[in-house]
């Protein structure tokens, strides 16, 4: 695998730093199956040219978290035109990835690369559990004619026996989905966008304690106000502030061993939203090399926990 120099990679930080990566930033600007707006594609480009104005310094660990993780980015490379044969071009990236002990994130393309995403890893660990942001429930068997559909990106992670979803933001299923979510509970749990106010932590963790956890993130999760930048973006939608202590809380109490994000699809002079998705990527990773050594504790019901690391 070949790779961008550290200065254009993702974040874009001193070529001259001498660091050990444990994660490597696989661009996969896959786009097959888009049904609304298009531009996916060029996702990737777009997240990598934003991480550059990042500010590499966290104020709320109080650090430059990639110092402590070390990151390499696959330099961009032709993804094959059969989408099936694609999400097996993706899957024999990451196996290697892992082979290696080094976490992979997937920049999208749309969200039909998850399952050759999570492809080596549902097959070396025994269980996985889906982190799933969205605003579709993705659950079609098939979309447009195409089982490998944007729309069955979950669907088709399911096909796994081993893996579980716990999916957040959810507002827009067809009655199909419903009726295969209410048909199969003991694989899937839904936190509605409707519901959002009612979310607590407490209420989320018995679902990722011990866990081994995948991270998928279509950023049409986001309500549409803050991300229109997407295919087929959502009103009623997640804020920043709802997303960042799920997924910390769950880097905190779990073994989160590789993510992917998705559905980016760059408007021309509009570079915020750009820029979201690539703060996004930082902060996720930077949350999942903060808590991998030692988790904390399950919070007692109904109380927040803090957010300080066991040391």
């Amino acid at each position: 695998m070949e790779y961008l120099s550290q200065k254009k990679g993702f974040l874009g930080f001193d070529a001259n730093l001498n660091l050990n990566p444990k994660v490597i930033v696989v661009p996969f600007g896959l786009e097959k199956t888009v049904s609304y707006g298009g531009g996916t594609k060029n996702g990737p480009k777009e997240i990598i040219k934003a991480s550059h104005q990042v500010e590499l310094f966290d104020e709320e660990l109080n650090k430059e978290p990639y110092k402590e993780i070390g990151i390499k980015t696959l330099k961009p490379f032709p993804i094959k035109k059969n989408i099936k044969h694609a999400l097996k071009q993706l899957s024999l990236i990451n196996k290697k990835i892992i082979a290696s002990n080094k976490f992979p994130l997937v920049f999208g393309g749309e969200h039909s690369i998850t399952p050759g995403s999570i492809d080596p890893i549902v097959n070396k660990y025994s269980d996985v559990t889906l982190l799933h942001f969205d605003a579709h429930a993705d659950l079609r068997e098939s979309y447009q004619g195409e089982k490998f559909s944007h729309a069955s990106a979950i669907k088709r992670c399911l096909d796994f026996k081993n893996v579980k979803v716990v999916s957040f933001g959810i507002r827009n299923l067809s009655k199909p989905e419903m009726d295969f979510y209410n048909n199969n509970r003991d694989r899937i749990e839904i936190f509605w966008g409707k519901d959002k106010k009612n979310w607590n932590l407490a209420q989320i963790e018995k679902f990722f304690n011990n866990k081994t956890v995948y991270i998928t993130f279509d950023v049409d999760g986001f309500d549409a106000s803050i991300m229109p930048a997407t295919g087929t973006p959502e009103p009623g939608g997640l804020l920043w502030e709802d997303v960042l202590p799920i997924i910390k809380r769950v880097c905190q109490i779990s073994n989160v061993v590789g993510a992917d994000i998705n559905e980016l699809a760059p408007i021309k002079n509009f570079d915020s939203y750009n820029f979201l998705v690539a703060k996004l990527a930082y902060k996720i990773l930077a949350y999942t090399f903060e808590f991998k050594i030692l988790p904390l504790p399950l919070s007692v019901a109904g109380v927040r926990p803090s957010c300080t690391r066991l040391v």
